[in-house]
């Protein structure tokens, strides 16, 4: 057999026969493994996997146990062994045994003395399989404690068989336990106990990986016209990308491909649909045009700030032709791409992710906001992947992975970064380099899909002793604006101890400039728009305003822009929008009616317009 399909754990079994009675065997023991065999590469589950693979040894049946099954005679590769099998368990324990037919055992006492017959006898050799053993401590535990320390015996009291006929010429009976984790077993057990070999499982390697790809994929429609250079290349790809998964995960692959008659050279549509659960991709549906003109698109609700957009629109591109990171590898799973905006308040950051997700999906609904100002405390990524088994809370799942298995395709802004605990960050350094999560759970949420935003206010204030100053303001450059706040970042990631992170941002950071007098006039001019239209549209009331007051409101609306956007919405409340519902109540304004502003003058009591009717 070739040692490269042959993992590290099944050589050392192998190598300890006649050594170790008793193997724990804990980790990744319910996937499948590959064997070859007469009839070519095949994968079986572990109980199977051990009676193939040690058959040649001598070992002439197996038996399975499990808490609920009870004990079941494994059918033998060759039928008519079956026969031989079953008369050679009977006579060594004095029961009738079918392979068919399983034995229960009335309580774990009858359990042990038919497991200390099996490995006891001489006349021939033998496995016991405790499947499912991580199950015992859900049992009732009357006779379990005596269970254990009666095979714990067995261990060290058992005898190996003699077979000057066999190729090894001692070996034990072998026990096999099968567990989740090493600690289901009582600690004692395995502690300084010579004849007992735990051995860890773990998921396969790219080697492994690729030699059960490359078996399995030969079943895939189309792989057989496919030239032989193209056909590894794909190979590659299926095994890079099922980097992490179980074989098994690998085998059912493979059946949606077959299931879904998809062409070999297609294989990365099934490896999709398996991670993300989805058999449409809204990537490939999006209108080129839209695309193509991204910039406009983007711009009509993100003023003034080109450059930010352009950015933007440049990662939608590259998305569109599933291009993001392809300079690392062809078959990158990092996120379609990562935005972090940076710049004061109110100029769009936030806006820019709703934008991107309304031009994307044709509304914000797969827009997810993390508030990370929420996340300041040491333990709050619980919250984002959700709580480890036995914790409260970890039925639920986390707010982040359940967000992105529910919605693959989203855009996911993590708003105002720097307030989250540094140890979060870590979170994103697995997000941004492998695309992928694992949750609470031990479920793996991918980020492939997903376009990652994440806006901060670094570098707009510095703290001089006690205080808190700006940084930069409106009279500063553009440039100068971009630069110090650039550096701020930098400092801050450094500070922290955090560079990496900001080596995986990489480009991508966008500083947004403030929101300059002539780009708030635009700003005015479309909230303005808002409120008339939405006026007109729910009440039927029309309502102009003419060109004296609208220059006086404009120049109050923009006249502290410090706030950026949102503080021209907040003085346009103040000032036009409580006075003209006031005004409208007062003058009984009905459906049909149409009025126009004339004059807003700011009183005692506030702001009053006046308005005439048509």
């Amino acid at each position: 057999m070739s040692s490269s399909i042959t993992p590290k754990w099944s050589r050392e079994i192998n190598r300890f026969l006649g050594v170790k009675p008793q193997f724990v065997l804990w980790g990744n023991i319910h996937d499948q493994y590959p064997l070859e065999t007469e009839n070519g590469l095949a994968l079986f589950n572990m109980p199977n996997y051990l009676r193939y693979y040690l058959r040649k040894e001598g070992y002439v049946f197996a038996v399975s146990f499990e808490p609920a099954a009870g004990f079941v005679l494994l059918r033998d590769p060759e039928p008519r062994a079956d026969a031989k099998n079953e008369a050679s368990i009977s006579e060594i324990t004095g029961r009738q045994w079918k392979a068919d037919a399983p034995i229960q055992p009335k309580d774990m006492n009858e359990a042990a003395d038919l497991i200390e017959t099996l490995v006891g006898n001489k006349k021939a050799s033998n496995l016991i399989i405790i499947n499912f053993a991580s199950r015992f401590n859900d049992l009732p535990q009357e006779g379990l404690e005596e269970f254990f320390f009666r095979l714990n015996r067995l261990s060290r009291r058992c005898a190996p068989v003699f077979d000057k006929d066999a190729a090894r010429a001692m070996k034990y009976n072998l026990l096999f336990w099968m567990l989740d984790k090493m600690n289901d077993l009582p600690a004692w057990y395995a502690l300084d106990n010579p004849k007992v070999r735990a051995l860890p499982i773990p998921k396969p390697d790219n080697l492994l990986r690729r030699h059960i790809v490359g078996h399995l994929a030969k079943a895939v429609k189309g792989f057989d016209a496919v030239e032989p250079d193209k056909q590894e290349k794909n190979i590659s790809m299926f095994t890079d990308q099922t980097s992490g998964l179980f074989a098994s995960e690998i085998n059912s692959i493979i059946h949606i491909a077959r299931e879904d008659d998809l062409e070999f050279i297609r294989i990365g549509d099934a490896i999709r649909q398996y991670k993300l659960g989805i058999t449409e991709n809204p990537w490939s549906r999006l209108p080129k045009a839209k695309i193509k003109n991204a910039e406009q698109e983007l711009s009509k609700k993100v003023m003034g700030q080109e450059r930010a957009v352009s950015h933007a629109a440049d990662i939608l591109r590259r998305s569109f032709f599933n291009l993001s990171g392809a300079q690392y590898s062809r078959n990158s799973q990092r996120p379609k791409g990562v935005l972090f905006c940076a710049g004061p308040t109110g100029v769009g950051k936030t806006e820019l992710a709703k934008s991107i997700t309304e031009l994307l999906f044709g509304s914000v609904t797969s827009y997810i906001r993390f508030d990370m100002s929420e996340f300041g405390h040491e333990h709050a990524d619980q919250r984002l992947l959700g709580a480890p088994p036995g914790y409260l809370g970890y039925d639920t799942g986390g707010q982040l992975t359940n967000a992105i298995k529910q919605n693959p395709f989203s855009v996911v802004l993590f708003d105002e970064i720097e307030k989250a605990h540094t140890k979060i960050l870590d979170i994103f350094l697995q997000i941004l380099d492998d695309g992928r999560l694992t949750s609470g759970s031990g479920e793996t949420v991918y980020f492939s899909e997903s376009l990652i935003v994440f806006t901060s206010n670094l570098g707009v204030y510095k703290r001089m002793g006690q205080t808190t100053q700006m940084n930069v303001s409106a009279s500063d450059d553009p440039s100068e604006v971009r630069e110090k706040i650039e550096n701020s970042i930098r400092e801050y990631f450094v500070e922290i101890k955090r560079p990496e992170i900001l080596n995986r941002i990489g480009d991508n950071i966008v500083v947004f400039d403030f929101i300059r007098p002539e780009i708030a006039g635009q700003i005015f001019g479309k909230m303005l728009g808002n409120i008339t239209g939405q006026l007109e549209d729910e009440h039927k009331i029309k309502l102009l305003v003419s060109g004296a007051a609208l220059e006086k409101l404009a120049a109050k609306a923009t006249e502290d822009l410090s706030m950026g956007g949102r503080g021209v919405g907040n003085a346009l409340e103040r000032i036009f929008i409580n006075p003209i519902a006031s005004e409208l109540f007062e003058l009984d304004a009905n459906a049909g009616d149409t009025y126009t502003m004339t004059d807003l003058v700011e009183t005692e009591t506030g702001w009053k317009p006046t308005l005439q009717k048509s």
